[in-house]
């Protein structure tokens, strides 16, 4: 594996799935990915990322009749409802402490549209058809490996990881030490199934640091 054509991906790593935003979406244990996050990001030449920006007026929002989670209809891009997170300007969209907002080459920004709540990175509708453009950035620098981490694994985590097994030819890790769920879900099952796609996971970044067969990357 050559780290020279390897990017890092930093799935959603915001302060809005953190307990920095209790009333957002917290997830548990968030704040630790961070300085695993920088550790694979350390060793490759490219780092790429993706973030929420939602809107605050959006059809997809919880209230008293619509708890999160429960199925929305008429809407092809919205499929359950969810707390407000991710809005530009306020803290919830803000990197996790520990994360250089300038030490990413590529962003993804999803969610933009007050009608459209994806969770891949690499699409804008649920349909995956409208590219954020993160797979033609990842082309066009000949990257040919990706480490992923971020939050939360069984969402937005693991149907980026699947994009990425499905519409690129890159060979797709995911860094289990950089990543945590919701609580709740079933974890293992979004495993098998990203490993299923053709993801192969890491217990943390050291894995494939130290791989013999790693050639070597040094930033300057």
């Amino acid at each position: 594996m050559n780290l020279n054509k390897t990017a890092s991906m930093d799935v959603d790593a915001e302060c809005c799935f953190s307990e920095l935003c209790p009333e957002e979406l917290p997830v548990e244990g968030a704040l630790e990915i961070v300085p695993e996050l920088n550790k694979q990001a350390d060793c490759v030449k490219f780092r790429v990322g993706s973030k929420d920006a939602h809107a605050f007026r959006v059809p997809w929002a919880t209230d008293a009749e619509h708890p999160q989670l429960s199925p929305i209809t008429g809407y092809k891009d919205l499929d359950v409802y969810w707390n407000i997170h991710g809005v530009p300007g306020t803290k919830g969209f803000e990197f996790l402490p520990g994360l250089d907002p300038e030490a990413y080459d590529f962003i993804a920004y999803k969610g933009i549209e007050p009608t459209m709540h994806p969770y891949g990175a690499c699409f804008h509708d649920l349909a995956d058809t409208k590219s954020t453009g993160l797979i033609e950035y990842l082309q066009v620098n000949d990257v040919q490996a990706i480490i992923v981490g971020g939050l939360a694994t069984s969402f937005c985590l693991k149907k980026t990881v699947l994009q990425l097994c499905q519409h690129s030819h890159l060979l797709v890790f995911v860094n289990l030490a950089a990543c945590r769920d919701l609580s709740g879900v079933d974890t293992i099952a979004s495993i098998q199934e990203m490993e299923e796609a053709g993801a192969m996971m890491l217990e943390n970044a050291d894995e494939i640091i130290n791989a013999p067969e790693t050639r070597r990357f040094q930033k300057n």
